[in-house]
């Protein structure tokens, strides 16, 4: 008999009550919530495209997403020979991810195509691709946003715009004119103003003429250029005193490297799979978008855009960090019984389905305004609401992702869990194009500098009036605390608040399923109010909830 004492490859314990891996799915086929959505506003049409992509995105891409996370780009200042080539070095599966997204429609189906539900086609496959990866989704954002502000300038907009349309993806280090695909960055903030442009010292002259669509040479540093290997940046500089918009290619027409040059990557928190640089530009040449001194009208276009992004971006960590949540806890055993259906957890879980799917619906409702913007009420819509759903969104996804990561516990929180990405990853947006306070005074600008726009999302809240009589108490609150003109500033976020809150429920109340309305403007509208996730009233139906959000894997 062997003697247990000195026995030394025994096993110590076999592995069970630990779930499977979330992935090797349809990501679009299992998301109840996302399906309803789309179709709600009248992207049903692409159900093939988004499960094609959604495949991907589920398979190859989630795979890919892991690899460019854990091979961060690298940036080489100068060839061995000791020339400057300011170039940052990817690994092949960011490429692969770029690839996919564009190919799919990520950067240009609205723009290629005027098919109503457009904007709520990409603005799912925005929101799908950031499952994968949200670090990819950053240059992605800026090149589709990119194309309003270019197209305002049409010399311009006939040498560069085919490329950002083409659909096609060139990830090589070649002059512009030289690829099939081109991609897009932007290049605004500077050390000592951040969100102050107006504090930029960077400036331009014009090389020959001056004017739209002229050569002028920049000289002045960038704090921050996100994804420093894209084809061209939006660059705001000074001509004289006052700000205007250029297009700055790393490449010069006659094929010599534009001078500007890359002085360090960021070491970021998250968003790791994209680089973000600090620059100098040395004499670049970049074309004047527009008039003179008319840079920051140029590029809000840009900037509205990618702020919308945001939202889908956040909504996206939202319901990918639900559903890893629900996913885990329904393969955990606790006490006699599945995690998810104990029922403080279910509380949680239920919970954080319900932010996750009303981040959404506002997201999706913005598309669908993209979709009809000719509409003057849509487009004023727009104009205001897209701060709202920045502000709020981008802000509940820090502690919603944490929330879920809890719920996961231990194993949530190493790196080969998707759970602490997602956390890393949730600032950024909040952060980027504009922070909360910057949100809550562009608002209040543009209601008092367009009154319209204020009736046009009074009008949106009051299409819910009557459907429940909490959002009616609510409104009713709102209606009063903006008609109270005294402190507004200092009020601005009391006020962004109940904006974001009351647009969400009217959104859900309006076009969503009935029990998810009433659940979240129970949960979020009451008189009661709420802090913590896991505080959803015993009247709300949370088991129906999480079933909602819960994978359809393999169905």
């Amino acid at each position: 008999m062997t003697d247990p004492h000195t026995e030394t490859t025994a096993d110590t314990h076999q592995v069970f009550n630990q779930p499977a891996a979330l992935e090797n799915y349809n990501v679009y086929t299992a998301d109840d919530a996302l399906q309803y959505w789309v179709k709600r506003f009248g992207g049903a049409w692409a159900g093939d495209r988004l499960s094609a992509f959604g495949y991907q995105v589920g398979h190859e891409l989630l795979r890919a997403g892991f690899a460019a996370n854990k091979h961060l780009p690298e940036f080489h200042s100068h060839d061995r020979f000791g020339r400057r080539i300011d170039q940052v070095d990817y690994h092949p599966a960011y490429h692969q991810l770029m690839q996919a997204a564009i190919e799919a429609g990520h950067t240009g189906l609205p723009w290629n195509e005027s098919r109503s539900g457009a904007h709520v086609v990409r603005g799912a496959m925005a929101y799908l691709h950031n499952h994968a990866d949200p670090g990819s989704g950053c240059p992605l954002t800026m090149t589709f946003a990119s194309v309003p502000a270019i197209r305002m300038q049409p010399d311009v907009a006939s040498k560069w715009l085919p490329g950002i349309l083409s659909g096609q993806y060139d990830g090589s280090n070649s002059p512009w004119f030289e690829k099939r695909g081109l991609t897009i960055g932007m290049a605004m903030t500077e050390k000592q103003g951040g969100s102050d442009v107006r504090a930029n010292t960077t400036r331009a002259v014009p090389l020959e003429l001056a004017g739209p669509g002229k050569l002028y040479s920049l000289v002045g540093h960038k704090w921050f250029c996100s994804a420093p290997m894209c084809d061209g940046f939006l660059v705001l500089a000074k001509t004289e005193d006052k700000l205007s918009c250029f297009l700055v290619p790393r490449w010069r027409e006659d094929g010599s490297k534009n001078p500007m040059q890359i002085q360090r990557l960021k070491n970021k928190l998250g968003n790791q799979s994209n680089a973000s640089s600090e620059i100098e530009f040395r004499g670049a040449h970049g074309w004047l978008l527009g008039e003179e001194g008319r840079g920051v009208a140029t590029i809000i276009q840009m900037v509205a855009l990618t702020r919308y992004d945001c939202m889908l971006g956040s909504s996206a960590l939202m319901a990918q960090a639900a559903k890893e949540a629900i996913w885990h806890t329904a393969g955990r055993e606790v006490f006699g019984k599945p995690l998810h259906q104990q029922p403080l957890m279910l509380n949680v879980l239920a919970d954080l389905a319900l932010e996750a799917e009303a981040a959404l619906a506002i997201s999706l409702r913005i598309s669908h305004a993209l979709d009809d913007q000719n509409k003057p009420g849509e487009a004023a819509l727009i104009r205001s609401a897209t701060s709202i759903g920045k502000y709020w969104i981008c802000k509940r996804a820090i502690q919603h992702t944490f929330e879920a990561m809890e719920c996961i516990g231990g194993v949530g929180y190493v790196a080969e869990n998707v759970a602490s990405r997602l956390y890393r990853e949730a600032p950024v947006n909040s952060i980027w194009e504009g922070s909360g306070n910057v949100q809550c005074l562009d608002l209040l600008r543009v209601l008092n500098k367009e009154p319209d726009t204020l009736k046009a999302l009074f009008a949106e809240l009051e299409q819910a009036r009557g459907r429940q009589s909490l959002f009616d108490q609510a409104l009713d609150c709102l209606l009063n605390d903006f008609a109270d003109k005294q402190n507004m500033e200092t009020r601005a976020r009391q006020l962004m608040e109940q904006l974001a809150l009351c647009w969400q429920g009217a959104t859900l109340l309006v076009y969503g399923e009935a029990a998810i309305a009433s659940a979240f403007v129970e949960s979020r509208l009451g008189q009661r109010g709420w802090h913590q996730y896991g505080t959803l009233p015993a009247s709300v139906d949370a088991a129906a909830i999480v079933k909602r959000m819960m994978p359809k894997v393999g169905d």
